[in-house]
Formats: C-alpha cells, sequence, structure tokens
C-alpha cells in the first residue's frame, strides 16, 4: 500500500529561502537514497528540473547524491531520478517527491510519497486537489509540518 506525506510549508520557510520547497525535497531525496531507496523526484517543468539538477551537483562531495535527470544516465536511472510532467520514470523506484502541481497518475505505483502544501493560496488549493486524488486513489495520507532548514 502506498503512503504519502503532505509536508506544509509556511511564510518563515519562504522569509528564509525562498526555494525552500525544493531545497526540502531534494533534502528528502538524499535522505531516502541513504536509507537505500531509489527515489523519483517529479518537477513541475523540465526548466525546475534542469534547476534541481544543477543544485544537486553543488552540494559538498561528502552529501552527493547520485542523481540524472530522466532520460539522462546509466540505463535505469541513478538512484534518484528527477523528471517532470509528461514523462515517465525508468524501472521500479520506492519513493515519489512530487512537486507538480497535479498528482501523478502513477503515484500508486510507489511505496512513499512527499509532497507538499505551500503557504500561498492559489498552490494550497491544487494540493488540496492532489490530496483528494490520493485519498481517491486508496493512498494512506497524513501531514508533517516542514522542518525550519532542509
Amino acid at each position: 500500500m502506498t503512503h504519502a506525506t503532505f509536508y506544509i510549508i509556511d511564510e518563515t520557510h519562504l522569509a528564509a529561502d525562498s526555494d525552500y520547497q525544493w531545497h526540502f525535497a531534494c533534502s528528502q531525496a538524499a535522505l531516502s537514497y541513504r536509507q537505500g531507496h531509489k527515489v523519483y523526484l517529479l518537477a513541475d517543468s523540465k526548466a525546475q528540473a534542469e534547476q534541481i539538477d544543477e543544485y544537486l551537483w553543488q552540494q559538498d562531495p561528502d552529501n552527493f547524491v547520485p542523481h540524472n535527470l530522466i532520460g539522462e544516465g546509466p540505463r535505469g536511472g541513478s538512484p534518484v531520478e528527477i523528471g517532470w510532467p509528461g514523462r515517465r520514470h525508468s524501472g521500479r523506484r520506492g519513493v515519489l517527491i512530487n512537486l507538480a502541481q497535479e498528482a501523478p497518475n502513477f503515484a500508486v505505483t510507489f511505496s512513499q510519497v512527499v509532497d507538499f502544501v505551500p503557504c500561498d493560496e492559489k498552490l494550497k488549493q491544487l494540493a488540496r486537489e492532489r490530496y483528494k486524488q490520493y485519498r481517491q486513489a486508496g493512498i494512506q495520507l497524513k501531514t508533517a509540518a516542514a522542518p525550519e532548514t532542509p
């Protein structure tokens, strides 16, 4: 059964880091990788996926996470694969980290889903819709406060 956690992001997170949401998504990908999971990080767009890829390349060598953009890297992808809507991940992966505005219809193929509730009202409403879609798909849901720093 798939389990999803929605992390609630508030104004204090964004005041400290305007890109907090995807920095936190990257830290969740790194944590999942270190726990032995293969991760699919679904960006909202190809441009955002490229930004995330660049951000991960800039991490300290001690914090390096093997990753690639979808369609690049080794056959079957790296432990952390970064994609965007309209592209499908390669192979079986345990963790989906969703930064897209819509719930991917393949979320149920993962054991864990990480999603976000931004503080912007329009984006918050989109998160509510994703929550409903996940619930209708039979995914077990919970919410949690995002940590102060990613």
